[in-house]
């Protein structure tokens, strides 16, 4: 079974970056993209290289490569939520595109650069978890190839619900292995899976991946991604707390107003300190109720699910 994750960058680098495993990276991209742009080989542009990563040179774990049809490639495992990473995808693509050109060569000998980023959090709008984007013709709603440098892809993991019955394509094969890694036994594995050679491959190499300094490695980013979760959700804690007492307050103090005006206005037929009393009583009770419904609408904004975000508020 499976003890490490490859979804945590320096591991996904090391397993799809390597030389060794130079034919993972390219079924993985054939897996992703049309028929038309799928990879017989490969040029990595910055492989795996321990010393590289130690000595500070390789901190971003994104894998570049060219086809052998000059095809350019930036392949990216992203496993913390960002919520401007649609920015950071063009930006590292821009990055690509400028890579290919030395000084003194012609913008005809650009060639396309296709982005693809795995992201370990849900991100685009839509229910689909592979989504692509190309640049179109807003006038004819057609992509007319003019534009066909551009291309950028999303992965979004958490989204890939399949079982191993209804695993059909090699991504959706991909998919489960990077989902599942710690629950595969490569001598136990689902027929869907085993079938695949290259995920037999990515099975057998996560396996005997690291040796102990590499693990050390893996551990300390492991943990670092760990603690930044842990920051988020603590962050994310603390706002709703913020949130439900800045709303509680406010309901109450609107009640108390409009209850005051409300007693007023019955008071001129029931009494002056009678209408206060109601006033009151209902002002309280109507800005707690809606303090509470405010805060519960906003619990659910933040991703909290209604039955759970109902028994912290006790309604």
């Amino acid at each position: 079974m499976c003890h490490i994750n490859p979804r945590v960058d320096f591991a996904f680098k090391k397993l799809f970056g390597s030389e060794q495993n130079k034919d993972l990276l390219i079924s993985l991209i054939n897996a992703i993209v049309a028929e038309e742009d799928r990879v017989a080989d490969l040029h990595l542009k910055n492989p795996y290289n321990l010393a590289d990563y130690q000595a500070g040179k390789m901190t971003i774990l994104d894998i570049k490569a060219m086809s052998e049809r000059g095809r350019w490639f930036n392949v990216e495992m992203q496993i913390s939520e960002d919520l401007y990473f649609d920015k950071r995808a063009i930006y590292y693509w821009s990055k690509l595109v400028t890579e290919q050109l030395s000084e003194g060569q012609l913008f005809k000998e650009l060639q396309k650069t296709i982005s693809i980023n795995i992201l370990d959090f849900n991100f685009v709008d839509s229910e689909d978890f592979h989504n692509c984007y190309r640049i179109t013709n807003t006038t004819s709603g057609r992509d007319d190839r003019l534009h066909d440098m551009f291309e950028l892809h999303y992965v979004e993991l958490r989204k890939f619900k399949k079982s191993d019955a209804e695993l059909i394509t090699a991504l959706d094969r991909w998919s489960a292995f990077l989902t599942r890694a710690h629950q595969l036994d490569k001598r136990r594995m689902p027929a869907s899976l085993a079938n695949d050679a290259d995920i037999v491959k990515a099975v057998a190499a996560v396996d005997r991946m690291f040796d102990k300094e590499e693990r050390v490695i893996y551990e300390v980013r492991m943990q670092s991604l760990l603690d930044v979760e842990s920051k988020i959700v603590s962050a994310e804690d603390k706002g709703m707390m913020r949130g439900m007492e800045k709303g509680l307050e406010a309901g109450l103090k609107q009640g108390i107003e409009r209850g005051l005006e409300q007693g007023l206005q019955q008071g001129i037929e029931q009494g002056i300190e009678q209408g206060i009393e109601q006033g009151l009583e209902r002002g309280l009770e109507q800005g707690r109720e809606k303090g509470l419904h405010e805060a519960l609408a906003r619990l659910m904004e933040q991703g909290m699910p209604e039955e759970a975000a109902r028994r912290l508020l006790n309604l």
